[in-house]
């Protein structure tokens, strides 16, 4: 393969199996959902989380949003999250009419402190949605302790984090939901597309049905009990979704393997922090990211931003905490300082499982100053 003039910050890496995958849909004339692919994709992905079963979607909002419809969120209530994560989860709330409450993260994890989520519920706290941010998962004991206090729901946001584990429990299965994307840029891509696991199986029934705009089964008649959703996954997503899912531990493992060598590559340069995996988690290393000091690095974030730019390389900031962008304006949510300082210095960097060995050395010698 002839050498790329950038490299991408996370790209899919597909091959002969998703392509023959392709092909069969194709000759079966059966492109869209409940197709039998998406049958095995579901069952796959349950089995490998130690479930019974598993719905797919179009997306991983789509999953966050029927996962807060399940516990049945309207205007008035309250969703705990955290300050540091995209979008779609506090879209997903919004949706609902229910209000996302921001809190603050975890310095070295990056992910909802506790501590802080405790401090921001009210008599209107329903949930707490947990974000397994870049791969990273959060310190779900202790989140699932103030659930448990509180009597809240709790939502994993694992849209990040499909191979990560918390002491040894895969995430997404820890709380009452559990919602994974399928992006293009994740670990593994159906071209989109998500899934949804729930620990009630009444519950992910009805989930089910939601996403299948609510038809009624067991009539040829268009019988519909409730509002419902289109956001059933097709089969073309789901046929590569499936070859991908095959081979997750291969995916997952090359970038553990890319993580560990960066680690080790940036231990030594001043004022750098490569992202840190604690001992009782395993990260997929979604986003391999660096805390940029630049007192110590002598380069602020902006500055490194751009000499990887300078050098072909592709990398994208942290999240901006939410609660400071107008549509989810939190005037409550206090000064949230790790947030705003892990937003500052972070900078996610090239991490695809495809990624070659003299592209990573010309990510970390930019870093290092070195190019």
């Amino acid at each position: 393969m002839a050498a790329r003039t950038r490299v991408p910050l996370s790209e899919p890496t597909v091959g002969e199996a998703e392509a023959a995958y392709l092909r069969e849909c194709i000759e079966e004339n059966w492109v869209a959902s409940k197709g039998r692919f998406v049958r095995q994709f579901e069952e796959l992905f349950a089995s490998i989380h130690a479930q019974e079963s598993a719905v797919s979607t179009n997306s991983g909002t789509a999953a966050l949003h029927l996962a807060c419809l399940e516990l049945g969120l309207g205007p008035g209530d309250e969703v705990l999250l955290p300050a540091i994560t995209f979008a779609a989860s506090a879209n997903a709330v919004l949706y609902t009419g229910a209000k996302p409450v921001f809190a603050d993260v975890d310095p070295e994890t990056f992910t909802l402190d506790p501590r802080s989520a405790r401090e921001r519920i009210s008599p209107r706290t329903r949930a707490i949605m947990v974000v397994h941010l870049y791969g990273h998962p959060a310190a779900m004991d202790e989140i699932l302790a103030v659930a448990a206090d509180h009597e809240l729901a709790v939502i994993e946001d694992a849209t990040e984090a499909l191979g990560s584990t918390y002491r040894g429990t895969p995430c997404g299965t820890l709380g009452d939901f559990g919602c994974f994307s399928f992006n293009g840029n994740k670990v593994i891509t159906a071209g989109g597309g998500g899934i949804v696991l729930a620990r009630d199986g009444e519950r992910l029934a009805h989930i089910r049905h939601l996403s299948e705009q609510a038809r009624v089964a067991g009539t040829t008649e268009y019988h519909h009990d409730e509002v419902g959703f289109n956001y059933g996954l097709s089969n073309l997503q789901a046929a590569v979704g499936l070859a991908q899912l095959e081979r997750i531990e291969e995916l997952v493992g090359r970038r553990r393997a890319l993580a560990e060598r960066y680690a080790a590559a940036l231990q030594r340069v001043p004022g750098l922090r490569f992202s840190l995996e604690t001992p009782w988690a395993r990260s997929n290393y979604w986003l391999m990211s660096v805390l940029v000091d630049g007192r110590d690095h002598g380069r602020s974030r902006e500055e490194v931003m751009a000499a990887l730019d300078g050098a072909g390389v592709e990398s994208r900031p942290f999240f901006t905490p939410l609660p400071s962008l107008a549509p989810y304006a939190d005037p409550g949510a206090g000064a949230l300082p790790v947030a705003r300082s892990v937003h500052e210095r972070g900078v996610s960097i090239p991490s695809s499982a495809s990624l070659s060995v003299e592209e990573q050395d010309r990510v970390i010698a930019v870093l290092a100053g070195d190019a």
